[in-house]
């Protein structure tokens, strides 16, 4: 099973009860609009870099999680982000890996560029959707094999000590940093974002010396130096280093798994080496 199809579900059922059940804002016609800017994006970059498959998959990862996080005043901010994601796959890449997570940047760019007429919405989640939804991502773990399980983990650890060490430190109750960890943003991040297999480092311990250095920086920005959206800034500021630390700690790079034709049989195993053209990977 491809784990993006589990991915979409997820993220297609989050929306809708959000939307639904707890009122976020955002409408249908701001739904419609980000996804149709992921999905023809994804159709044109596919078309002009001549790739064998469009993977619409991908792009409605982007876009899903572009409605759960991104809010505007004008909708043409949304649908900006929408492009930037997409286009940032094919166009900001490092030896055939992109470098940067879609939503990531593209929401780290309108927050620069709209000069405040964009922002992330944490969401008014409330305890027991979080808790459904953090069954749901621990769900997705199992999907996918654990293989990226330790960034993950790794990132949520440190988060956590973060914020229990600071309220330790200041003499605050233990609600407040167990408020802060009942975030369906932070479940978005986790779990969406910075576990994204193709832009991670490939070896496990460059996984988890890169949701440290995330972890560490995003506390930083956040309650040393008291800005809003640390996790955000924090993540496009690493990204460039994870071809370094591939470069220091090497080893085999993820794949998603290939569509074949039902026509056109498998061909057999070959002792040479070919290049297959893998189109641009989730989240």
């Amino acid at each position: 099973m491809d784990p993006r199809n589990y991915q979409v579900s997820a993220l297609t059922g989050l929306l809708l009860y959000g939307v639904l059940q707890l009122g976020f804002e955002v409408g249908p016609g701001q739904i419609l609009l980000i996804l149709g800017c992921v999905l023809v994006t994804q159709w044109a970059a596919g078309q002009w870099f001549r790739l064998p498959v469009v993977e619409y998959r991908s792009a409605l990862i982007s876009g899903l999680s572009l409605c759960l996080l991104g809010r505007a005043e004008n909708p043409g901010w949304l649908m900006a982000a929408g492009v930037i994601a997409i286009l940032s796959k094919f166009l900001v890449r490092w030896r055939g890996k992109h470098v940067f997570n879609p939503t990531n940047v593209a929401l780290a760019s309108v927050l620069l560029l709209s000069g405040g007429g964009a922002w992330v919405s944490p969401g008014q989640w409330g305890s027991v959707a979080v808790l459904a939804f953090l069954f749901v991502c621990l769900g997705g773990l199992v999907v996918m094999r654990a293989g990226r399980a330790d960034v993950t983990l790794t990132f949520l650890v440190v988060w956590s000590a973060l914020l229990f060490g600071r309220a330790w430190w200041l003499g605050d109750p233990a609600t407040i940093p167990w408020h802060r960890l009942e975030s369906g943003s932070l479940l978005l991040f986790a779990f969406f974002m910075i576990s994204d297999p193709r832009t991670t480092p490939d070896s496990r311990a460059g996984r988890m010396l890169f949701a440290l250095l995330v972890a560490v920086s995003a506390w930083w920005w956040q309650f040393l130096w008291f800005h809003n959206n640390g996790l955000i800034w924090s993540l496009v500021v690493w990204s460039p280093v994870v071809p370094l630390l591939d470069a220091w700690l090497p080893a085999s790079r993820h794949q998603w798994p290939v569509r074949r034709s039902a026509a056109v049989p498998a061909a057999p195993p070959s002792t040479s080496p070919s290049l297959s053209v893998i189109s641009a990977p989730s989240l």
